[in-house]
């Protein structure tokens, strides 16, 4: 048995310290350590040296206080605290050296008594993993079609980006582009100004506050006009309140949409011959984009159908903990903040975040231990050159192509392309699976050749 997975029960006994330990369940081991008083006297020494050090007691100078003086200047209770801050580290890496305990994290430490030392220590250790019979794994492909008028939207949506803006001489119209003088005041109190502020008008679009762009349907150019708003209901400072937006226009200008025809598709990207050629095009951009989401998705299924086939995943507390915290620093990341900042913005204390979190935590942890051990299983490796054209493909051929190579060529860049190579090459190995594609005969790995059985050990 790896130290992982022993049984962890009985008692051991080294030069300073009694063990006994107990093997807990989602990965912990129980330590009830003992420190014999020769130990504990040790420490005391210890920490009246550290204490002469760094406590002023009247008529010494520092470091030369004797221990019985500098007790009562500082109290019993500080030296024997200082002592435990010494030994309890000391004590505890004895024991999971003796225990050969494999710990993931820093254990949870329950003081017994202080003198004679004995204390409790909750250790996490790695997850016990056992994924049963994964060659057996099935997720159903679901049909898929692409509607006849994506292709039609798509083409739609590059009308409007060859088109034309052309000013007018008229009233502002929806789809126009409007350049104006804005200001806006609630209850008294400005809230918006921008001096020749530029607004597109689609149909049903939002700008600034509901009501504004519909307002702004029908006014004149350099004329005044003034728009009600109201402040929609919710965590908005003036929520539900009522105001004015005043609007000068300066300028009016149309849209005008190229004609959907050969001439267009040859001013499209890299220019097609003819529309034909564009609309094939668009319609296997489409195909494509369709494609890698449905496999996205049942990528996805498939991860989900190996951890509900695995006969157990078992994993500290410490690994979901962990997982919150990455969760939150990602949001954080996503809205360019840090984390404090960022629980200000969302109104919400670490607390409450951390708990609705929970169980995406749990989730992904659960999947990511079992496709990591579904690596295992299958000996899947990232070989050197695979890393090394990954390096390439990432650095790219740009201005900053060298940089980049350095980056991801560095030793923690290549671990990281290790790490996503795996997971990169067991997805795809699990897709085939899933879908009955290529499905290993048992003991073999994905390259046909015969492969050794990793047992995985349980309680």
């Amino acid at each position: 048995m790896t130290p992982a997975t022993r049984p962890y029960k009985g008692r051991c006994y080294n030069r300073n310290v009694k063990v006994s330990t107990q093997r807990l369940p989602e990965s912990q081991v129980l330590l009830e350590i003992e420190a014999d008083p020769e130990q504990m006297e040790r420490s005391l020494d210890k920490a009246h040296r550290r204490l002469a050090q760094r406590v002023e007691v009247p008529g010494f100078r520092k470091g030369k206080v004797p221990a019985g003086m500098l007790e009562r200047h500082v109290g019993r209770d500080r030296v024997v605290q200082e002592a435990l801050d010494i030994l309890i580290p000391e004590a505890y890496n004895q024991a999971i050296e003796e225990q050969d305990v494999d710990a993931i994290g820093q254990p949870s430490i329950e003081l017994v008594n202080a003198e004679p030392l004995s204390f409790k220590a909750t250790v996490p250790i790695r997850p016990t993993i056992d994924i049963g019979d994964y060659e057996n794994v099935r997720v159903e492909r679901e049909p898929y079609n692409i509607p006849e008028d994506e292709v039609d939207k798509a083409l739609e949506e590059l009308r409007q980006r060859y088109a034309l803006h052309e000013p007018v001489e008229r009233a502002v119209q929806t789809g126009d582009i409007v350049r104006a003088d804005v200001r806006g005041v609630i209850e008294g109190q400005e809230v918006y100004k921008d001096e020749d502020a530029e607004f597109r008008l689609r149909e049903g679009a939002t700008i600034l506050l509901p009501g504004f762009a519909e307002g702004l349907v029908g006014a004149a150019k350099g004329v005044a006009k003034e728009i009600p708003v109201t402040v929609p209901e919710g965590d908005r400072p003036m929520s539900g309140k009522s105001g004015v937006f005043t609007v000068t226009v300066n300028e009016v200008k149309q849209e005008v949409l190229p004609v959907l025809d050969d001439d267009l598709a040859r001013q499209v990207g890299e220019g097609f011959p003819s529309l034909d050629a564009l609309r094939e095009r668009v319609l296997n951009d489409i195909r494509e984009r369709v494609e890698a989401q449905v496999e996205e998705a049942y990528r996805d299924k498939a991860v989900g159908a190996l951890v509900e086939n695995a006969r157990s995943i078992e994993f500290p507390p410490v690994m979901i903990e962990r997982e919150v915290d990455r969760l939150i620093e990602d949001q954080a990341r996503n809205l360019g903040t840090d984390v404090e900042q960022y629980l200000a913005t969302v109104k919400r204390t670490r607390e409450d975040l951390r708990q609705e979190l929970l169980p995406v935590a749990t989730e992904r942890v659960r999947r990511s231990l079992a496709l990591t051990e579904l690596a295992d299983e299958l000996e899947i490796k990232a070989e050197p050159e695979e890393i090394d054209a990954e390096v390439e493909r990432l650095a790219g051929s740009g201005q900053q192509a060298e940089q980049l190579r350095r980056l991801f060529g560095s030793p923690d860049g290549r671990a990281a392309l290790t790490r996503s190579l795996i997971t990169r090459k067991t997805m795809d190995r699990l897709a085939e699976i899933a879908s009955g594609d290529g499905t290993p005969t048992a003991g073999v790995d994905a390259k046909g050749k015969k492969k050794a059985k990793t047992k995985v050990a349980t309680k």
